[in-house]
């Protein structure tokens, strides 16, 4: 029992040092030497870093991201028993990798808003589940030319998603969660589209 605590408590801690790891932040400031935190919206996800170096990196970030969401949920199911008929593991390493990115260890704990990394979580969990939602984000964003509309609408029905999937419970709970954090993240962006003054994405 001891452990399988200690193998959850080391998952969640790797997960957490990976998501931690500010991608957009580091490709900005080697190519222009400039803090993105002090540009736009002062997030590091990938909409932000295509104010500043264009569509290029937006697309190189976000694959990026998604990729440092699926790795430590992918490990986990592959190398973490505790748990393992219920899902627990690889949930706890997807809690703690969209923490890391928005919270990030080495910011701070400043960060983005999690949507690549979170969607990168839910396609290692179920990557039927995970190409719907992506798909989905990606068919609104290109319809509302918002990103923020896209990952609100997604990841609010990444749970049916999963549900639908026949996942655990586990993965069920940690989508609706999930979205839960990420839209409380995207407030500000609530409150600019209800304004009128969004920025589009293209």
């Amino acid at each position: 029992m001891i452990f399988k605590c200690i193998e959850l408590l080391i998952t969640a801690i790797a997960a957490y040092i990976i998501g931690s790891i500010p991608t957009g932040y580091l490709i900005v400031k080697s190519k222009t030497g400039d803090d993105i935190r002090t540009i736009g919206s002062g997030s590091t996800g990938a909409t932000n870093v295509k104010r500043v170096l264009g569509k290029k990196w937006f697309f190189i970030v976000l694959l990026l991201d998604a990729f440092k969401g699926a790795l430590p949920v992918i490990l986990a199911k592959m190398l973490i028993t505790a748990g393992a008929s219920y899902g627990i593991a690889p949930v706890i390493a997807s809690i703690a990798v969209i923490l890391g990115h928005s919270k990030s260890l080495f910011l701070n704990f400043k960060g983005g808003k999690s949507v690549a990394s979170g969607v990168g979580t839910i396609l290692a969990l179920n990557w039927i589940a995970g190409l719907i939602i992506a798909v989905i984000w990606a068919a609104i964003t290109y319809t509302t030319k918002y990103v923020s509309v896209g990952s609100i609408i997604a990841l609010a029905l990444s749970p049916f998603i999963m549900y639908f999937a026949k996942t655990p419970i586990a993965y069920v709970c940690y989508c609706a969660l999930g979205a839960v954090y990420i839209i409380y993240l995207h407030r500000e962006n609530i409150k600019r589209l209800l304004q009128g003054c969004e920025n589009k994405v293209r």
